[in-house]
């Protein structure tokens, strides 16, 4: 039996052992992706960031246009320099345009950027409100759990009488 399957069947097991019988655990679940796409406050956010998007890839590209007329202009150029380090300055200068063209690119968009920083910024809110929402339904429905059926399945929500952990740290402490 492979890890995954038999995690999930030693906590359905813990489930059904509960003092809680299996039969009364209610689940439900929501879809992130429908709640982000209809939530207004949601696609605001989403307009905003598309807005400063925009803005970005339109200044890397005219960085990037601006290079590769410089680079074109040396390539012209270059069989008339007779220079050695003439050339060797010009070539140093694309280089380093090129590197802070790649660097703007990274400030912006890479992991850690601008970008993610903005989504972050603006989405925090917006999830703790999804969240907060989420824990009011669950608790009028009385339900025990809830996922999230969008992308991999994530627990949302829990009863916290369902929570195993301790139980099952202190029994593999214990050598069973």
């Amino acid at each position: 039996m492979n890890k995954p399957v038999f995690f999930i069947v030693t906590i359905l097991a813990l489930f059904i052992n509960a003092e809680t019988s299996f039969s009364q655990t209610k689940f439900g679940y929501v879809s992130s992706e429908t709640i982000l796409k209809e939530l207004p406050e949601a696609q605001d956010a989403q307009k905003k960031l598309e807005i400063i998007v925009k803005n970005w890839q339109d200044e890397f590209e005219k960085m990037k246009s601006s290079l590769q007329a410089k680079v074109d202009d040396y390539k012209r150029q270059e069989a008339m320099i007779k220079d050695e380090s003439t050339k060797q300055q010009k070539q140093r200068a694309l280089l380093e345009e090129e590197q802070k063209i790649q660097q703007y690119y990274q400030e912006k968009f890479s992991n850690q950027g601008e970008l993610a920083f903005q989504r972050e910024k603006m989405m925090t809110p917006i999830k703790e409100k999804i969240f907060k929402a989420i824990k009011e339904v669950a608790k009028k429905e009385k339900l025990s759990m809830v996922f999230d059926k969008a992308g991999d399945i994530v627990l949302l929500y829990a009863d916290e009488n369902l929570d195993y952990t301790f139980k099952v740290l202190d029994n593999l402490k214990r050598g069973k």
